[in-house]
């Protein structure tokens, strides 16, 4: 591991390296812990998988297909949500079993390829919806529709109400892609990963955003990666993969410095028994760094 910038960072880890959990796979997203069943599940897009990791170095394959999903969560009644490429929904699934749409249209146009899905404790969830997995952008071997077409005219931000409600938050972005809450639920952070940018919404009580603030810039950062998957650790500060690898930004904006392992991060999610191990889905494998800072356990809010 190779820290930069250190302003503080070095202080929230508690291990200087990372440990590799597992390999062998395509490109690994959307790490999820599952308390109740003491087990990391992520995706793995191209090969249309979610797999499960146990402490110990156990992988299986959770679920095949996947609807090639990216972005997984946990709602409050501890069902998977899945943002699936190929199958152009946020899907809910419980105990492994079938998987129902939550939402597939917007105004009756299908989906681009939902990304990333957050609930909040009202129960409400909102996810975005680039379109890196259609034809063109990543290659998904969608098994759903061989010529996926992009039916909207605009990359979105959406939240969805517990009676089904969809409304379009956001609709400016060009990558639209990681999502995070504060703590108390007052913050929605979103990334842009083409712009390599982070805003910063206020979240108000009926669910709509306002007070849009530029939270973090990476343009002039020539280094490897741009704004993707992120969390919140209980004090509030982001974490977040970019460009140099995983960033720690203080809930004011600050820097408190960047972290780079042998392979670059996509996506991470805090867990294990006491929520202090940070998991990286890099690529091709699964790593874990031990942190001194705790997590935000999903569907617990």
């Amino acid at each position: 591991m190779r820290i930069e910038h250190d302003r503080g960072l070095s202080k929230l880890l508690r291990s200087p390296e990372e440990q590799l959990l597992a390999g062998g796979f395509t490109f690994t997203e959307g790490p999820i812990w599952i308390k109740e069943d003491n087990c990391l599940l992520f995706s793995d897009i191209p090969n249309n998988r979610i797999h499960r990791w146990r402490p110990g170095g156990a992988v299986e394959i959770y679920r095949e297909p996947s609807g090639n999903s990216n972005g997984l969560t946990l709602d409050h009644q501890s069902r998977l949500l899945a943002c699936e490429h190929s199958g152009r929904r946020v899907s809910r699934s419980a105990d492994n079993g079938p998987a129902e749409t939550v939402v597939d249209r917007f105004e009756g146009k299908k989906l681009n390829s939902p990304n990333d899905v957050v609930v909040p404790s009202s129960g409400r969830l909102y996810f975005t919806d680039p379109n890196y997995g259609l034809r063109g952008n990543v290659a998904v071997a969608p098994d759903h529709d061989p010529n996926p077409v992009q039916e909207l005219a605009f990359l979105g931000v959406y939240r969805v109400d517990p009676d089904g409600t969809i409304s379009l938050l956001i609709d400016d972005m060009v990558g639209p892609n990681g999502l995070a809450l504060s703590p108390d639920e007052s913050v929605l952070y979103v990334g842009d990963s083409r712009a390599k940018i982070i805003r910063r919404y206020q979240v108000a009580d009926d669910g709509s955003l306002h007070d849009e603030v530029l939270f973090a810039d990476q343009r002039d950062d020539a280094r490897f990666g741009a704004p993707d998957g992120m969390k919140v650790d209980e004090e509030g500060r982001l974490w977040t993969t970019g460009a140099g690898g995983v960033s720690v930004y203080t809930p004011n904006g600050d820097k408190l410095g960047d972290f780079e392992m042998a392979e670059h991060a996509a996506n991470i999610a805090f867990g294990g028994a006491d929520f202090t191990t940070l998991f990286l889905t890099a690529r091709t494998s699964l790593y874990s760094v031990e942190t001194a800072v705790r997590g935000i356990a999903p569907g617990s809010r």
